[in-house]
């Protein structure tokens, strides 16, 4: 036993980590696995465990909900379901999910063919969702009256989202 009053005996404290972990290991025969255990013990030290590119998805997501104006929920749904899998474009704005958003918002403004593919895909979610049978909006035709999601009503609510989401940008950080 060691003598508090003798200065040269070290006491517990005054021992470091790295000789702590070496008398440890001093009777221990040696292991692969355990030498892998014990350099791998700090590997995810300050990291999630979920991938970069899911956390990108998920904010994404997060910030699409709460930008975009939709109160039947297809039109938000259906973009959901091509944020998810875009994951080129995440990948390409991954520390920046909103710019993900944006991008996707103005590549479905710029193409009248692709605004037109998201209205027919969303009112097919519609009537899966209501049990009703949708009304389908031909390109340059009027729309039907009850028909939730026109072509029109789309691209005002996508400009609206992307309107509010470039203010957000734009706006000071706050002190």
């Amino acid at each position: 036993m060691p003598d508090p009053l003798n200065a040269d005996d070290p006491s517990p404290t005054d021992l470091s980590d790295a000789e702590i972990q070496q008398d440890i290991r001093r009777g221990r025969p040696f292991s692969l696995a355990e030498a892998i255990g014990q350099e791998a013990g700090g590997f995810m030290k300050g990291e999630s465990p979920v991938p970069k590119l899911v956390q990108a998805q998920g904010e994404a997501i997060q910030i699409l909900k709460a930008n975009l104006e939709d109160l039947e929920g297809a039109l938000q749904q259906v973009l959901i379901r091509w944020l998810e899998d875009d994951t080129i474009r995440l990948s390409r704005h991954v520390d920046e999910p909103i710019e993900a958003v944006k991008d996707l918002l103005r590549a479905v403004l710029a193409s009248p063919e692709t605004l037109y593919n998201l209205v027919h895909q969303t009112d097919v979610l519609w009537g899966r969702l209501y049990d009703e049978r949708p009304h389908f909006q031909k390109p340059g035709q009027t729309p039907h009256p009850d028909d939730e999601y026109t072509h029109e009503s789309v691209r005002a609510a996508l400009m609206a989202c992307l309107q509010r989401l470039e203010t957000v940008e734009d706006a000071p950080p706050e002190a």
